[in-house]
C-alpha cells in the first residue's frame, strides 16, 4: 500500500491486495511523518 503525504488527513476505501475485500483506511500525517494509521475489513 501507498501513502501519499501530500494529504495530512485521509479517509478512503482501498481492495485488500491479497483477498480484494475491501478495507477502510484512515491516516494522518504530521511534518511527512505518519502520526496514525488505522484500517478495518468492511467484510461481514
Amino acid at each position: 500500500m501507498l501513502l501519499d503525504v501530500s494529504v495530512p488527513h485521509q479517509k478512503y476505501i482501498e481492495d485488500c491486495e491479497v483477498c480484494c475485500n475491501p478495507i477502510e483506511v484512515s491516516l494522518s500525517f504530521e511534518n511527512n511523518e505518519l502520526i496514525s494509521f488505522e484500517s478495518n475489513s468492511l467484510e461481514q
